[in-house]
This record gives structure tokens, C-alpha cells and sequence, in this order.
């Protein structure tokens, strides 16, 4: 059966930008032509402390924003989500559809036996790679990993174009600044802000546009089809 809708289930730590890539998530889709929405889940607010996020890509419009119970993908952010329970939902794969996507940012295979074969039951498609790894080596820090992660997914789900995907984070990153019309010392400071922020946006483009590759050729090599039909021509608001 076809889907109409793919609901996303974003199991993370605090401060892995989790809630970030949600709404790149959406805006991506969005500017692809899907309806598309994002919503946060918190508990402690805090580093380290489970978070959770979802979004929601479909060929229909979109009036659900709860939590995800039953996802079609599930983006494992962090190991310990699995290795120490650190998730809201346990097992972190309770409710995966048929034929469902999980990514999981892992050096290491961290399914046991008894997970496989439910996963493999199910014909879920599991992708492990260090994602992080991936966002060090491209931006030079680790707080990329978001974007390694939305990268991934979409290149995995074959729904989302590259230039869909750099609208949406220059769309989260990327503010207007104007000339002061004061000081040259204050344009000049206004003119470095902006052009760390390119950098900035410049790297993390590069690191979701690397592990977008990765996920692709490895989606291939699966038979994977796209997630969703084409998206629809929605009509524009006045």
C-alpha cells in the first residue's frame, strides 16, 4: 500500500540539535512541495537528558501534531538512546511500521538478536554509521550531527532534493542584516557576524549533502523506494 503520510520519531540528547533538524525536517518537505510539519517533546531540559522530536512529511494536509506512537522512520541520534534507555519510548523501535527506516548514529552495531529479528520480521530497513564522525570530519564539530542526521534521512527516503534541503537550513540559519547606518566600526562588526553565520551554514550544508550521498548509494543498494509519491501541487494562500 502506498504511504500518504511518513511520521518521524527523533529519539536524542539534549543539545544534539534534534529540535533543529525537525524544522529543516518540514521546511525541506515544504519547499519540496509536501505539507510538512515539526513539534518538540520535552523533559529535563537539559545536556545529556532524553529528548525527543517529531515531524511529519505527507501528500495530504497535515492536522496531527502529537507525539509519533507508530513511526514509519525512527532517527536514533545518539547511542545511548539504546545502550542506556534514554529514550521516552522503550524499546526505541516500539511502534515501527511495516517496511519502516531507522538510522541510527552508532560506530557500532548495537541491535541485539532478539531486535534484528523483530526488526527483520517486520522487513524494516536499519542504517548504523557515525554520523557524528561525519560532522566532525566535515564541520569540524560535533554539533553537526543534526545535519548529518537530516541528510541521511532524506537521502534514505529518495523524497527530498539537495536544494530543498539547503533552502531549509539557510531558512533556519540564515537572518537578514542591514547596514547600521552608524559607525564603520559597527558595519564592519555587523559584516563579520554575517559572514561567520556563511561559513557556519556553508559547513553544514556540506555535512547533510555528504551523508544525503551515503544514505542514497545505500538505499540503492537496499531496493528501496521512495518514501512518498511525488509531492502535490498545492494551491497558494492569498
Amino acid at each position: 500500500m502506498e504511504r500518504r503520510l511518513v511520521s518521524i520519531r527523533m529519539p536524542a540528547l539534549g543539545g544534539q540539535g534534534a529540535v533543529t533538524a525537525a524544522h529543516i525536517i518540514a521546511t525541506a518537505a515544504d519547499n519540496e512541495g509536501y505539507y510538512a510539519v515539526s513539534n518538540p517533546f520535552f523533559g529535563a531540559e537539559k545536556r545529556m537528558a532524553p529528548s525527543e522530536s517529531y515531524a511529519r512529511i505527507g501528500v495530504v494536509p497535515i492536522y496531527d501534531r502529537g507525539e509519533v506512537v507508530y513511526p514509519d522512520v525512527i532517527m536514533v541520534f545518539h547511542p545511548q538512546v539504546i545502550t542506556m534507555g534514554k529514550s521516552y519510548t522503550m524499546p526505541f523501535y516500539s511502534g515501527i511500521k511495516e517496511k519502516g527506516l531507522i538510522l541510527i548514529n552508532s560506530e557500532h552495531d548495537l541491535l541485539s538478536k532478539e531486535d534484528r529479528e523483530l526488526l527483520e520480521s517486520k522487513n524494516v530497513y536499519v542504517l548504523t554509521r557515525d554520523f557524528t564522525k561525519f560532522a566532525v570530519e566535515i564541520a569540524g564539530t560535533e554539533l553537526a550531527t543534526n545535519m548529518a542526521m537530516l541528510g541521511a534521512l532524506f537521502g534514505a527516503m529518495g523524497i527530498v532534493s539537495k536544494e530543498s534541503i539547503e533552502e531549509g537550513i539557510k531558512a533556519r540559519f540564515l537572518k537578514k542584516y542591514v547596514a547600521s547606518g552608524g559607525t564603520a566600526s559597527l558595519d564592519s562588526a555587523i559584516e563579520r557576524k554575517f559572514k561567520r553565520k556563511l561559513e557556519l551554514i556553508e559547513k553544514n550544508l556540506a555535512t547533510a549533502s555528504a551523508a544525503y550521498d551515503l544514505a542514497r548509494e545505500w538505499a540503492q543498494s537496499q531496493g528501496m523506494e521512495p518514501f512518498l509519491p511525488p509531492p502535490p501541487l498545492k494551491e497558494k494562500v492569498a
